[in-house]
């Protein structure tokens, strides 16, 4: 077990110089991620495209053409997609400003090769056409797209989501009920549902129609109604149980909203 504050010990990974030439200069390009996949793509020769560079008025202007057979976008399913990456991209160049970068490619599993000293670094930017705008478009509705979305089933399904004869918690109830031979304390919370769901169809109520309702013991199903109720103890509804006034307008109240 490392010590409190410890780091990390550090993987090494083989580093080689085989193969490369010296003081082989390279440029570190930011690609867009459209591109990179589309370069992944690439087969045969592995050509992916074009530099084209050019002297306005004695400055460099570099450009990348991408091969039109990379141009098919496709869908998160594998199916072509109905916008095609744009083909015409700016490189955008500037010096590394004192720093040494070094570029390294995994040739092999967990081994590495010095490919050369960065000279450039740089961005490659689309050019601002009809095409892009399409794929961003597309991208940013993809991206909108909610992970879980709710699908209409046109038949049964029969293979999962079978319901359940009874559940555990029922057969637990039953158990304890035959075990102890008497009705078993259920939780106050679920009893206050039972009770207000009851009192929602009718007003009034005898405590044997309570207890088959809730089927709890009958003092502690009292203890909880004298919180909540007042029986009455004359009129028409003599011996009956009600909702007291504040729980009554609540009730009205939720029914309203």
């Amino acid at each position: 077990m490392a010590s409190r504050g410890s780091r990390p010990k550090p993987q090494s990974i083989p580093l080689s110089l085989e193969g490369i030439q010296q003081n082989q200069r390279v440029w570190l390009v930011k690609l867009p991620k459209y591109l990179s996949q589309q370069w992944s793509e690439a087969s045969g020769s592995g050509e992916v495209g074009k530099l084209q560079i050019a002297k306005n008025q004695g400055k460099s202007e570099i450009s990348f053409i991408l091969n039109k057979e990379l141009t098919d976008i496709r869908g998160t399913d594998g199916q072509p997609a109905p916008v095609i990456a744009p083909r015409e991209h700016q490189l955008v160049l500037q010096g590394v400003r004192g720093q040494v970068l070094t570029a390294l490619i995994e040739r092999a599993p967990d081994q590495l090769s010095l490919e050369g000293t960065v000279v450039h670094r740089g961005e490659c930017r689309p050019a601002l056409n009809e095409n892009y705008m399409r794929l961003k478009r597309r991208q940013i509705e993809e991206s909108s797209k909610p992970a879980r979305t709710v699908q209409k089933l046109e038949k049964v399904v029969t293979t999962n989501y079978k319901p359940v004869a009874n559940h555990q918690y029922n057969i637990e109830y039953e158990k304890k009920k035959k075990e102890n031979g008497k009705r078993v304390k259920a939780d106050k919370d679920q009893v206050l549902t039972l009770l207000f769901a009851a009192f929602e169809k009718h007003q009034y109520y005898n405590i044997k129609d309570l207890v088959g309702i809730t089927m709890q013991p009958v003092v502690y199903l009292k203890e909880i109604l004298n919180e909540i109720g007042v029986r009455n103890v004359k009129g028409p509804h003599k011996n009956t149980w009600e909702l007291k006034a504040e729980y009554r307008y609540y009730l009205a109240a939720a029914k309203s909203e």
